[in-house]
């Protein structure tokens, strides 16, 4: 998440812009009522005419000071949306007083000023979270290649692109000539049209090359013949012999991933994880799953770090789910929020929607 204190607003005020769904969670649990929001927004305006019956109106778009009265996500956990009524509007045709819903997606920049100081943990929420680094990874061989835009836990994969030579080198359907210059500069400007496009220097994003044989090499020589900018962001992996959708999916299975990407947050929570599968094989105690062990746990003061899916949402109420984990938080541990669609989001599903690592064992 891209975070940016106001200035001259003395600690109070800061710019977001969510990056993927765990980003817009943090949101929800950072936002309270009476908290001030400033957004962009549209909203219906209808032209009062004598004698005439009311129109449809106009949609404009407007940016809105809104004070929150309530909030919660949208059906599913990419929406939020906050009600509340607007202070403030930037066209005089919005009337102040009337009550408004804004609806915050990945991508949307908002602001949130409170009346009050912002909590020690509060801050602590966002500033942990505030890497905006974007990971592109590419797997690739002769015959195909994959582009992925890893950010924070989301993982996004793009359809294959194929170079239209077979193994027996005849020119294949997808290209005329079949030449693998061809191919590679397709794969260029797949992953220049992922790049970060709020950062216009794209200094936090790398792009991660590799697959089976030489290919990925080439195509990095290829790199820096084309683009030095963009080679300067790239580098070249071993262990990793699989092109196309398997090896990226490979790769954020593998030990490789967790070298590569150290500091990553989807590599903390792939850690986190492994640690508690080790405990579970050596039954040691130091973890909790489902909402009540968890709860527990956060009663004793034990949790160290917690995992949740966007499953969780379907049996536990959001209001409980939030107060828990801000109380997890506030107690100095580590919250992460996993899309219940991607691979370790189904993991932590089947472990009951929400898992933690505990400081020490506690019985049962």
């Amino acid at each position: 998440m891209i975070v940016k204190e106001v200035k001259g607003s003395e600690g109070k005020a800061y710019f977001l812009i969510p990056q993927d769904a765990d980003d817009l969670f943090i949101i929800r649990r950072i936002l309270s009522r009476d908290d001030l929001v400033v957004a962009s927004t549209t909203r219906v305006i209808k032209q009062e005419k004598e004698y005439s019956r009311p129109d449809r109106g106009e949609r404009i778009s407007v940016k809105v000071w809104l004070r929150v009265d309530s909030l919660g996500f949208d059906k599913m956990v990419d929406r939020l949306r906050i009600k509340g009524i607007i202070s403030n509007a930037s066209s005089e045709l919005v009337p102040r007083g009337s009550y408004h819903s804004l609806t915050i997606g990945i991508g949307d920049s908002i602001t949130i000023e409170k009346k009050r100081d912002w909590l020690p943990y509060e801050k602590n929420i966002i500033k942990r979270f505030s890497d905006t680094t974007l990971y592109l990874l590419v797997a690739v061989d002769l015959q195909e290649c994959a582009v992925a835009r890893l950010s924070g836990t989301h993982l996004g994969i793009i359809p294959n692109i194929y170079s239209g030579q077979s193994g027996k080198r005849y020119h294949g359907p997808t290209t005329k000539t079949g030449d693998p210059e061809q191919f590679f500069d397709e794969i260029i400007k797949v992953v220049k049209s992922q790049l970060s496009a709020d950062d216009t220097d794209h200094t936090t994003d790398k792009v991660i090359i590799f697959g089976p044989g030489e290919t990925k090499k080439r195509l990095f020589n290829f790199l820096v013949r084309k683009d030095q900018n963009l080679a300067k962001l790239a580098s070249v992996i071993e262990g990793i012999d699989v092109a196309g959708e398997d090896g990226v999916l490979l790769f954020v299975r593998s030990p490789r991933m967790k070298e590569v990407m150290e500091n990553s947050k989807i590599s903390m929570v792939l850690s986190l994880l492994d640690d508690i599968m080790i405990f579970v094989s050596r039954g040691e105690n130091r973890f909790a799953m489902g909402f009540a062990e968890v709860a527990r746990a956060a009663s004793l003061r034990a949790i160290e770090s917690v995992i949740f899916s966007s499953s969780i949402f379907g049996t536990v109420e959001e209001d409980e789910l939030v107060k828990l984990l801000n109380t997890i938080e506030s107690q100095g541990a580590s919250a992460f929020a996993i899309d219940s669609s991607t691979d370790i989001g189904m993991r932590v599903s089947s472990l009951g929607g929400i898992v933690s690592v505990l400081r020490y064992q506690i019985t049962t």
